[in-house]
This record gives structure tokens, sequence and C-alpha cells, in this order.
């Protein structure tokens, strides 16, 4: 164990298993209300899942909609959360998400200093249901600069390589091609950073000025208990690490130790579909799982994860290989996606949630996949317009993309029927330069033309032929962010048993926990929100304050305090 931030101490007040977003914000917030803090991070690098995500936040009813002009309900944001999720989730838990966001956001705004922009247009992932609205629930932080706000310490903060822009930036610029890319070298080069990386370093910040203690190589491996495991009353008192060493909680313990995703076996044993895949850190090995499981905590959601399709391109995080999301790649116009029959499966622009789960599909007369192996397909125009990931035309072709001078040669090489891959371009151009698909409805929600191409030649900004040669295929596989199912808890975080009673001194936020909106995945953010939501009322309960934040004044000062 190293320790970055404080000296080692065997007991503090908190103990806080994991150093994402929702870590962050509990260990932030009970520190800030006068408790001792300490932070165990499994891996070298602070941040976890959270500091290589979007960094986005979904936000029901927040007060920057209001500001706006906004006419957004949390009755409205429930109702359709619950109609995402097809009434799988539970009540509690989706009434603590969506009734207390906007007070974490204003509590993490004005007491922890974490600064946002509002993303007014960015629409829901599902339009068609009802309680959805087509802007005002996503915000994302601003950018950051890390060596003032962290010094060495940003050294420690886990990168995902992107460079530094906004989403909000990311709509005036489009395309990648058309990025200031001189620009954001030089944004780089001063310390600055976005998205996730942002998020983090701005609550690390946060955490440092209030004296929260941050430890890294720290893995947790048993709780400690003062009645003894299945004893009714047994409080939780510490934790035991893989090194040996205890660490005592007076108040809580707090897991926050991600997904179970890298744990292949476990993985295979409880997600309902095969996950090829993922993009978080590889430390993500369900320890906070199974260390609740041992004293006899409740698990819930655990078939699920937040699935997206995803390529695998030769990227790497901590040494192992990682999917990387395809969004633009399949969601602009002149790109499509196709099955192992050579065929259009789906509409290509939707959420990267709902699309994955057609990915999952099972052919059972066959007993074989339906729509896998699938692979994203578009012409030389497309790759001169929008490149490909990292890919501009020009360059030499990498390994992860398939050419073929013709469709016919395309479809040889990927092993799909040539005739049926012919068919569906030239369904699909007929239909495209008239701006409509009929048969999959691409391009008709809100949300499918945020993602397209305002500039596009043709009539819908997500749809465009496939007309010139060569053609180019990359494979697409069901992957995921993390999993999203995992250990119960109440509506204040706190840890429940088998029998649904919580279990004193033990709290859990973030992956590790069964999600707010179970199966379902409501907007950009939906990830972040939630957990930081739920993080923010671990620490509240922890200090005995109220879970509704009414504003600067209504917050102990506790750095200042003591």
């Amino acid at each position: 164990m190293k320790y970055l931030t404080g000296s080692p101490h065997s007991r503090y007040d908190v103990v806080v298993l994991g150093s994402g977003a929702g870590a962050l914000t509990a260990a932030a917030t009970a520190a800030r209300a006068g408790k001792s803090v300490v932070v165990l991070e499994k891996a070298a690098l602070l941040g976890g899942t959270s500091a290589v995500s979007g960094g986005m936040l979904w936000i029901a009813a927040n007060h920057y909609a209001r500001e706006g002009g906004f006419n957004d309900t949390a009755e409205a944001a429930a109702q359709y959360v619950r109609a995402v999720s097809r009434g799988r989730g539970r009540e509690e838990l989706l009434d603590a998400a969506v009734s207390y966001g906007d007070s974490m956001l204003r509590y993490a705004e004005e007491q922890l200093g974490v600064k946002f922009l509002f993303l007014d247009n960015f629409p829901d992932y599902r339009q068609d249901l009802p309680g959805s609205v087509d802007g005002g629930r996503t915000i994302e932080p601003q950018l950051a600069n890390i060596v003032e706000l962290l010094g060495d310490l940003g050294e420690h903060v886990r990168s995902d390589g992107r460079a530094p822009f906004t989403m909000q930036e990311y709509e005036n610029w489009g395309a990648f091609t058309r990025f200031p890319w001189d620009e954001l070298g030089a944004r780089a080069e001063s310390g600055l950073v976005a998205k996730g990386r942002a998020l983090v370093a701005m609550l690390l910040a946060a955490a440092v000025r209030e004296g929260v203690h941050l430890a890294v190589e720290a893995r947790g491996e048993r709780l400690l208990l003062d009645g003894g495991l299945g004893h009714d009353g047994a409080r939780v008192t510490g934790v035991a690490l893989a090194t040996g060493e205890e660490i005592t909680a007076a108040e809580a313990v707090v897991i926050a130790t991600g997904g179970f995703e890298w744990d292949r076996a476990l993985a295979d044993s409880m997600l309902a579909s095969r996950l090829y895949t993922m993009c978080s850190p590889p430390t993500n090995e369900g320890d906070g799982l199974r260390m609740a499981q041992r004293i006899g905590a409740q698990t819930r959601g655990t078939r699920e994860a937040w699935w997206a399709p995803m390529s695998v391109t030769g990227d790497t995080r901590d040494g192992q290989p990682i999917g990387t999301l395809l969004r633009f790649e399949r969601q602009g116009p002149g790109s499509i996606m196709v099955n192992r029959c050579g065929r259009r499966f789906a509409n290509e622009s939707q959420n990267y949630n709902d699309l994955a789960r057609c990915l999952q599909s099972w052919d059972s007369p066959n007993n074989t996949t339906l729509n896998t192996p699938a692979h994203v397909v578009f012409d030389q125009a497309y790759l001169e317009r929008y490149g490909i990931l990292a890919h501009r035309a020009g360059e030499p072709t990498p390994e992860y993309l398939t050419e073929g001078a013709t469709l016919p040669e395309l479809a040889a090489k990927i092993g799909v029927p040539a005739d049926a891959l012919v068919a569906t371009v030239e369904r699909f151009n007929a239909f495209a330069v008239q701006g409509e698909d009929p048969d999959f409805h691409r391009g008709e929600t809100a949300y499918d033309r945020y993602w397209g191409d305002a500039d596009n030649l043709w009539p819908n900004p997500s749809l465009a032929p496939l007309e010139r040669g060569p053609y180019y295929a990359m494979e697409v596989v069901n992957g995921a962010f993390g999993t999203n199912g995992g250990v119960s808890t109440d509506g204040s975080a706190r840890v429940l048993d088998v029998d649904g009673a919580p279990i004193p001194g033990l709290f859990a936020v973030g992956n590790a926990t069964e999600s707010a909106y179970a199966a379902g995945y409501p907007g950009a953010g939906a990830t972040l929100g939630p957990l930081m939501t739920m993080g923010y009322l671990a620490g509240r309960t922890i200090a005995g304050e109220p879970a509704r934040y009414d504003g600067a004044g209504a917050a102990l000062v506790g750095a200042e305090a003591r």
C-alpha cells in the first residue's frame, strides 16, 4: 500500500474502497462534515472507470434546466426510467436517484468546487417513451487544469488518452476530421483535461482540501466484523487488505470497487449475455461484491451491464486489450451495420445500450448467434469525410479494417453472402438519398439526428448512400463499460442483508451495486449521475446530515471547523 496524501493510520471514521466518482463523492462529502476518511484504491492509478468515461451526468429536474426554462420534473423522469427499465427496478433506488440528483449536483458545485456545463439540447436516449425530453437532463464537467488542481498528484490519475474537448465543442466541430488538433495539443500540454478525467480531478482536489487520505495499491480482501459472521446485529468495523494489514472504520466502510466484468468466470456465470470486450480498468474483478457476499449481503441486477457495441482495435489498458466504443463510426451518414447474413438488422444510430442488445440475439433453430459476427460497412467517401476512429484516408489500412475494391470482394473477406450485401447497400442507398429509412427508422428521432452531420449533403443528417469504392468493414462485438448489478442497498446507500435489513456500518455505491435504473439506460450520464447521487447520499447519511441540500449555507464547513 502506498499513500499519496496523508500518512498511514490504522483507524479512520470512514474507509472508502475505490476511487471513482461515486467513491470520491462519498469521501469528500463525509470529510466536509468533519469525518476522517481514507480512500483505498486497488490499482496504481486513481479514478477507476469514471476517469476513462465521458464524464457526463444524467440529472433529472436539475437547476440548470429550471433556470433555462425547461419544463422537467422528477415525476416525469421517474415515469421515463420505469419505461426504459421495463419496470424491473426498485422504486426506493429510483426515487433516491431522481429526487436527490439536483441536491448532489448543487452540493458538488457549491461545497466541493466541481464545475459543470449544461448540455441543453442533448436528447434522452428513448424519445418514443413517456416522460422523455429532447434536452435538459445531461451535464458534463468543464475543462480542468489537472496540474493546477492536483500538482504532482495529477500524475496518479488514470487517463484514457483522449484530447481535452467538451461535448459542447464536439457539437460545434462535428467529425474528428474537423477538430482543431493543434489547439487541443496545446491544451493538453498546458495541463487541461476533459470528460471523466476532469470530473475525477475536481473531486480529488475537493477530497484533498478536506483532508482525505489517498492510498493506491491497496486491495481490500475481507470486511471486519465486531459480532462474527451471521451474528444478529454484527457491525462492519473495517477492512483487511490483501497485504494482511487491517484498517478500522469507526463509523462506516463504503464499497465502491467497480463492477465484476474483468473476472471472466464470474461474468460468464452471472451476465445474461456473453461479454466479449470492455473498456474499463482490468482491476474491476468483483472484489467488493465478494467481500459483501461473505457477510451475507443481498445481491440484485447481476445479469446486467452498461452494454455498448465495440470493436477490438489493439488498444490496451494496464497492459490488457480493451474494446473501443463505436459511436459516430456507426451513426454518421454513409455507414451501415450488417449481420452474419450481410443484412442490416437495427437502427445503427440508436443509443449504444439498445443497439448492443441486438448483438445478443440468438438464433435458436440453428443454435447460433443471430446477428454476430456483425460489421460496420462504409465506403471511401465516408472515410475521406470523417475518417474512422484514428484512421484517416490516405494512410495504410489498419489491421482492424477489412478493405475490398468492390462490395462482393468485401463480402468474401468478411464471410457474408455477396448478393445479400450488395442488395442491402442498394436498398439502403435508394432510401438514403430520399432522407428516410422505412426499414429501421434511422434518423427519425432527435437523438439520431444529434449524432448525425448537420452539413450532410443529403436530406437527413443521419443518412447517406455508400457509392464509391474501395469499401471497408470493421467487426463489431458485444461490449460494455462495466457491469451494473451487485450489492443491494437502500435509498441511503446502506448495504442490505439477504432479509432486506441494513448491515450496520456498511455502504456501497457505483458499479459494485444494483443500478438505480435496473436494466435501463435513460440518457447520457445515466451511469455517473445516479452513482454520484448515491455517493453523496452515503456521505450525508454517514455524517448524519439531511439528504436534501438547499444551498451553500446548509452544509457544515468541515475543514474549517476542524
